[in-house]
């Protein structure tokens, strides 16, 4: 059988369908291509990641399909419930990247409670000409430690924020449509592991209570933060999105920034993705990254092996 992996996929994956007999090509095709590439050579597997659509149109087009398999958690450049209809497989890896995700959204945090993501703007400029002003405007950060942090969506890589949190101890709160409570077991390098039971809580308590708040929901209709949710936070909390864009209002947002009501904002997604606001690139009190949550070795490697494993059972 033969697999497209048209957005890539690591060799630790590749080797896994090889020994098993899967022809693994990973030549990158585009959208417009794609069709006849598929059909000329007889396809049977297509991997992607959101750069690629995976619509009705192609699989009807493209009989030779089996499944469809996506590399990342959100699966919306695929039409899902059309193709399980017909009969393909659809399969992605929603717990290879959660760590990943997690692991950003407290890169980010730790960056904006110490303010590394305008020092870092401003030493390389003006560090040997201002460095005790410098020193004064940064030596006013603040510990995670004793802290609350909200999180929006108690999903996977919800969980995964909550574990880093407990790890650093910080209080847990969270809410979700669905999940009404959880089991968060941290472990650590020696083996050894606590568990801790968190109860989620209103959307409107949340917004109260926490210090910093993390959005970890998929797309939606509307946004799930804007002007009147900001309005219900403490004043100076900080925000962070690194799960969808279009799910915080981006210009509620600076104006909360610019009045003083939110701190500062970490953002790794945009509503206009991949050509963010420039309100959002120029505005300094914002931490930003341009979509790398899932995006290290280790998860790749992840990604690439759940995968290879899946199609193996689902078609080998």
């Amino acid at each position: 059988m033969k697999i497209l992996a048209n957005d890539g996929i690591s060799q630790d994956g590749i080797d896994i369908l090889e020994s098993n007999g899967f022809e693994v090509i990973s030549t990158k095709v585009a959208q417009n291509q794609l069709e006849n590439y598929i059909n000329e050579h007889n396809i049977d597997v297509i991997l992607v990641r959101n750069s690629t659509q995976v619509r009705q149109e192609l699989m009807d087009a493209c009989p030779s399909i089996k499944l469809i398999g996506s590399a990342d958690i959100d699966m919306d450049n695929i039409d899902i419930q059309y193709a399980e209809d017909n009969g393909l497989h659809v399969i992605n890896t929603p717990s290879a990247t959660s760590n990943s995700v997690a692991e950003l959204v407290f890169a980010h945090l730790f960056g904006m409670v110490r303010f590394l993501h305008s020092s870092n703007r401003e030493m390389p400029l003006e560090g040997d000409s201002r460095f005790k002003e410098l020193k004064k405007a940064y030596s006013q950060g603040i510990e995670l430690r004793g802290k609350t942090l909200g999180i929006i969506g108690f999903g996977k890589v919800g969980k995964e924020v909550a574990k880093i949190g407990l790890g650093l101890g910080m209080n847990i709160i969270a809410t979700d449509n669905l999940v009404k409570n959880a089991t968060i077991t941290v472990d650590f390098f020696n083996g050894q592991k606590i568990a801790i039971n968190i109860d989620t809580v209103s959307k409107n308590e949340l917004l109260k209570e926490a210090d910093f708040i993390t959005l970890h929901v998929t797309a939606q209709e509307d946004y799930i933060i804007s002007a009147n949710d900001i309005e219900k936070m403490k004043d100076g909390v900080g925000i962070i999105n690194a799960a969808k864009g279009g799910i915080l209002n981006e210009v509620d947002l600076v104006k909360a920034i610019e009045s003083g009501k939110v701190q500062f904002a970490g953002l790794d997604v945009f509503e206009t993705e991949p050509e963010p606001a420039v309100q959002l690139l120029m505005n300094p009190e914002i931490s930003l990254t341009p979509h790398i949550g899932a995006a290290t070795k280790e998860a790749q490697v992840r990604i690439g092996v759940e995968l290879a494993n899946q199609i193996i059972e689902l078609l080998g």
